[in-house]
């Protein structure tokens, strides 16, 4: 079985949501859930990245491992492989794989981390993707008018042609796919997540709401 390096990125300064990384979600900080999901099914090797003082003490008070990440490596045009490269490079340990969990996904299915890993070994995977089925009708709008994208005019919902969006609840990557600076390998799984815990992406104070209700109702 290859060796896994979880990544945890929470770096500083959100725009639409400030200090969101440590906001608490039920009884633990936003991030605390990515730790805990991790810890679920006997994860250790987890090391998180962030140029976050209060991330930073939190992480470490649970006994996982941090990377600070240089400011110039955590600004928000700043790809999340350049953070990824970053930690490679500072880890005395070699990992056959990264698994990146994003601190704006808390809400996971419990299974989900060990399907993944083991589909990922089954199909010998460059990467591995989480994504959910959308069930929109899509279109596009130019000079006023709007043209369906996805569908026809008065078509069922449920006859729509399978499309599917990337929910950012978890991902995997070769680590040298990593090193050759991409994340999606030729050979990319998509892992078809159909759980509720799919719509969370936290980016606004409305986002944090409907997570709170996800969290209280699916308990």
């Amino acid at each position: 079985m290859r060796t896994y390096l979880i990544i945890i990125p929470a770096r500083a300064n959100s725009q639409r949501l400030p200090g969101k990384n440590m906001k608490m979600l039920g009884d633990l900080p936003l991030i605390g859930h990515s730790i805990n999901f991790s810890r679920q099914v006997g994860f250790e090797e987890i090391t998180v990245t962030t140029n976050d003082f209060e991330v930073a003490t939190y992480a470490k008070s649970k006994d996982v491992n941090v990377i600070h990440r240089p400011d110039e490596l955590a600004g928000n045009q700043e790809p999340v492989i350049s953070a990824i490269q970053h930690v490679l490079e500072s880890v005395v340990e070699e990992y056959d794989a990264v698994i990146l969990l994003q601190p704006t996904n808390p809400l996971r299915p419990v299974t989900l981390l060990k399907e993944a890993i083991q589909i990922f070994e089954e199909e010998n995977c460059d990467s591995l993707m989480t994504v959910s089925r959308n069930e929109h009708k899509l279109g596009t709008i130019i000079n006023n008018r709007f043209t369906p994208y996805n569908y026809k005019m008065g078509q069922r919902s449920q006859d729509l042609e399978p499309l599917y969006y990337e929910n950012g609840l978890l991902y995997i990557f070769k680590t040298e796919l990593v090193q050759e600076g991409r994340l999606l390998g030729d050979n990319n799984y998509p892992l078809i997540v159909n759980h509720p815990f799919a719509e969370i992406d936290i980016d606004t104070e409305a986002d944090f709401k409907k997570a709170e209700l996800y969290l209280n109702h699916f308990k």
